[in-house]
């Protein structure tokens, strides 16, 4: 083993301190342990003699109060009896001895049968007298030990006497019967006690590194020169709390006087701080106390930790010019927070307002007292920037501060920053501005001088104006304010705001750019849904619809419901309410797709089922053609609901694909769900549609919507109706527009999420004297009475200027039936809106509108119907079809149009 400084020596040299310290501790041991075995032995010895009293008392006691004793004595041969008890009693108790003898001394036992009838050696006299008598005698078997106990009898006297005895040898032979074990331990413990010097000095000798003496003082000196020579302070405080060393660069931190040891931390003239530290012996990790100029980071560790001595141990290092770089470094880190938090919390909808909102209460709670933000009107609406637009002014868009009454512009204020001011010039050359002084009056009250002067008088002191610009444009400015006790705004302060509003202007710009395609989206779907409700007399109908919130997952505010009210010929009207699922443009332009193919089907006059039957060719013939171009083009859920409602019959025709059950109202104020039967939803086919046709009252109600309106993320569709059928029954005596007012009030969640489409309708009944039905024999003759009859009755309602027109338009129809149809004929005159001609047969052959040659001698019939009536068409029923005019009621005929010819 080669020691420190390059000299070999064993692991336990004798010139090491661990070899010195060895041999000290062994033969420390070996004396430890001599002394102890030799006073084993002694101890021993006279254990031996206190244990031979002890035996030959205890065994002489106990054979002298032995039952029969006394008859034993008094018997005529004592000796016959007792030799052998006391013998057996002396084997039993290894004793040497046993002697029973009568008060004379004369022996009756003895281990020697020639000793027995000779007298008894010793003194015999206390027992006698009734006492114990121990004696050490040296004997012809060697010392030995003797004891001497009386025998009384039953009277109390003594009868005789009983002696035991036992050799110190024999005593002492069963304490050698020890000595191995006795001289093992000690061995044992020596060569343990040994080895646990052994590995005691190696401890040491690891601990000193196997130095000498001279060595460790060399080292010791070494140490010390270094500690003093370190640039780290160090103290150490004992138990008693006095100052035990203190190294030089912790005088020259402290200012510490020479003669410091020895002293207490209160006496040294330190700052509180430190004296507290000091004088507590409390954990301390890195705590910065401020000495003078200096900042110094302080330890303290108590000494007293695995067994050491009490006191503490506190270092001090100088860390000014490391505060410095870590504040500048904590400014930094503050920064990416600032912005990083911004990022989260700014900009969560696309909404400009809302953003801008969001901006101002970012900034009040991290940043400024106050925040304004202001937006071009332009921004706003969505549009593109200009300049132009920021000469008209900046809409006061969100503010936010720490109190209210201030005389900062309000919300909705249109401000015109004056070019002459900072915040003019910046803005226009989007540049920031920053005013530490506003009380200094360097310009920027030019602006408002009497809202200037409030300002001051409020505490503001300092103020900085970004100029919103994104892409190249600006859209606006913003303004931080702090004010009362709050430090005014500095450099780093101006370049934070400036890297906060150039994020947040992209944001807001993006929302802009929602904002322009949103409303761009929703004009489109708003010119695809009717504009008002169409002149008719059958039902009083008032309709309410909702798009989805804007924002809600970038798709809000452009879904595919839609509805619809179309007049219908016979004073009859259509109710159409439909949804195609998802949103979006496509949405809409689907929604507009099946909205034109329901007017141009109800054209036709056909039934709901028909109808639904073409619209579902239509919509699966759309899906085959737009597959070619997109495989996710094509109409995916459109539902639709179809009512017609008759107001002469009063009876409602309706089919469905898919959607919601309507439900009526009765004039009671019971609503029910309508059941009408179920079909696919459009575009799947394979599955013919069936109608229901229910009669309505007059005052009956028709409402139909779609599924938004009854289906939420919180209630499914059976709650949504259960509430929808309670708030309908709580409003039944009320208008229809009150009652979708209501409807919506109730069951509409704030946002909306999904297209609401509602129509609530309140059915209306022509009445008898409006309506004239005449039955026509196949006859035609049966023209001139149809005649008759149409005239009375149009004299009846005043409208004689209308009878010529009328009967000419009858006249033709019906003798058009007669010549070409079958079955019964029946014409049907209605006073409505317009007046409504009616002739009605059982053939399904449909008449055409052609234009007669010059000589030609027939085909002019329909021709002038067609221009004589403002409409005329044909609808199919069940039983054959319905040719019908309509003509309006004024008194004279449109401009342009010929003149009634004379009748033949």
């Amino acid at each position: 083993m080669t020691g420190r400084y390059g000299r070999r020596r064993s692991g336990l040299g004798m010139r090491t301190v661990a070899g010195q310290v060895f041999l000290l501790q062994v033969a420390i041991v070996v004396l430890l342990v001599a002394a102890a075995v030799a006073a084993l032995v002694l101890q021993s010895r006279a254990d031996s003699e206190r244990e031979a009293r002890s035996l030959s008392v205890a065994v002489a006691e106990a054979f002298a109060r032995s039952p029969g004793m006394e008859a034993a004595l008094n018997s005529p041969d004592p000796t016959a009896v007792l030799q052998p008890l006391a013998e057996q009693a002396r084997k039993l108790s290894g004793v040497d001895f046993i002697v029973v003898m009568n008060t004379a001394g004369v022996r009756y036992t003895h281990p020697l049968p020639d000793r027995i009838g000779k007298t008894f050696v010793g003194d015999l006299t206390p027992a006698l007298n009734g006492d114990t008598v121990v004696e050490e005698v040296n004997g012809t078997i060697g010392p030995f030990v003797q004891a001497v106990v009386p025998v009384f009898g039953r009277d109390g006297t003594i009868v005789g006497l009983v002696s035991a005895g036992i050799t110190i040898e024999h005593v002492s032979g069963i304490v050698r019967q020890q000595f191995p074990l006795l001289f093992g331990s000690a061995a044992g413990i020596l060569l343990i006690t040994t080895a646990g010097t052994a590995l005691v000095s190696r401890r040491v000798r690891r601990q000193t590194h196997g130095l000498g003496p001279s060595e460790m003082t060399r080292m010791y000196e070494h140490h010390d020169a270094v500690l003093h020579a370190v640039r780290e302070g160090v103290l150490i405080v004992d138990g008693d709390g006095r100052l035990l060393l203190a190294n030089d660069e912790a005088r020259r931190l402290l200012g510490l006087p020479a003669d410091v040891e020895g002293r207490v931390p209160t006496e040294l003239g330190l700052d509180p701080v430190t004296t507290e530290l000091l004088v507590s012996g409390r954990t301390a990790t890195d705590e910065v106390v401020p000495v003078g100029e200096r900042l110094l980071a302080v330890n303290q560790r108590s000494t007293d930790r695995d067994g050491g001595p009490p006191g503490s141990v506190t270092t001090l290092r100088d860390t000014t010019e490391l505060w410095a770089l870590t504040g500048r470094a904590d400014v930094a880190r503050g920064r990416l927070n600032l912005l990083y938090e911004a990022g989260t919390e700014i900009g969560t909808t696309l909404d400009v307002v809302r953003t801008c909102q969001e901006l101002a209460e970012f900034a009040r709670a991290r940043f400024a007292d106050f925040a304004t933000v202001d937006v071009a009107e332009a921004v706003l609406r969505g549009e593109e920037p200009t300049a132009a637009g920021l000469d008209g002014g900046l809409r006061r868009t969100a503010s936010c501060g720490i109190r209210d009454d201030t005389a900062l512009y309000p919300v909705d204020s249109l401000i015109h920053f004056l070019p002459s001011t900072p915040m003019g010039v910046g803005l226009r050359r989007g540049e920031a501005s920053l005013d530490v002084d506003l009380a200094a009056f360097s310009g920027w009250q030019q602006q408002d001088p009497v809202r200037a002067r409030q300002l001051v008088a409020c505490g503001f002191h300092s103020m900085i104006a970004i100029p919103l610009r994104a892409r190249g444009a600006i859209l606006g400015v913003v303004l931080f304010w702090r004010s009362a006790k709050s430090e005014p705004f500095e450099d780093e302060d101006l370049s934070i705001a400036e890297e906060l509003v150039t994020r947040v202007a992209v944001n807001i710009d993006n929302a802009r750019r929602y904002t322009r395609e949103h409303n761009m989206a929703v004009a489109l779907q708003r010119s695809l849904l009717p504009r008002g409700v169409p002149d008719q007399n059958a039902i009083d109908v008032a309709y309410r619809y909702l798009p989805a919130r804007a924002g809600m997952r970038g798709l809000g505010g452009v879904g595919g419901d839609w509805f619809d009210i179309i007049p219908l010929p016979g004073a009859r009207v259509a109710l159409v309410v439909g949804d195609v699922v998802g949103h979006g443009l496509h949405a809409a332009a689907t929604m507009g797709r099946l909205r034109t193919a329901v007017h141009n089907f109800s054209a036709l006059d056909l039934p709901p089922d028909e109808l639904l039957w073409h619209l579902d060719e239509l919509v699966a013939q759309i899906d085959q053609d737009e597959a070619v171009d997109s495989a996710d083009a094509g109409v995916t859920g459109a539902t639709c609901l179809y009512a017609i409602y008759d107001p002469v019959s009063g009876r409602c025709t309706m089919a469905r694909a898919g959607h919601v059950k309507p439900l009526i109202v009765r004039p009671d104020g019971i609503p029910e769900i309508a059941d009408v039967p179920g079909g696919p939803p459009l575009g799947l086919g394979g599955l013919p549609f069936e109608t229901l046709e229910a009669p309505l009252p007059e005052n009956s109600r028709l409402v139909l919507f779609t599924d938004g309106l009854v289906e939420d993320r919180h209630r499914d569709v059976d709650e949504g109706l259960a509430l929808l059928r309670r708030t309908l029954a709580e409003n039944a005596d009320r208008t229809p527009d009150e009652t979708c007012e209501a409807v919506l009030s109730t069951l509409v969640p704030e946002p909306v999420r999904d297209d609401i489409a509602l129509l609530v309708a309140r059915t209306r009944r022509l009445n008898a004297t409006d309506v004239v039905q005449l039955d026509v024999p196949s006859d035609p003759s049966a023209v001139a009475r149809v005649r008759d009859e149409v005239s009375r009755r149009l004299a009846e309602w005043d409208l004689s200027e209308e009878a010529f027109t009328t009967e000419l338009i009858l006249s033709e129809l019906v003798t058009n039936a007669i010549r070409y149809a079958t079955g019964p004929i029946a014409v049907r005159l209605l006073r409505d809106r317009s007046l409504i001609c009616e002739v009605s047969d059982h053939s399904s052959t449909s008449p055409h509108l052609r234009q007669a040659a010059t000589m030609d001698e027939g085909g002019r019939g329909l021709f002038l119907v067609a221009q004589y009536a403002d409409r005329w068409g044909t609808r199919y029923t069940d039983r054959g079809k319905v040719i019908w005019a309509e003509q309006a009621l004024r008194a004279a005929p449109p401009p342009g149009r010929p003149p009634v010819p004379s009748a033949d």
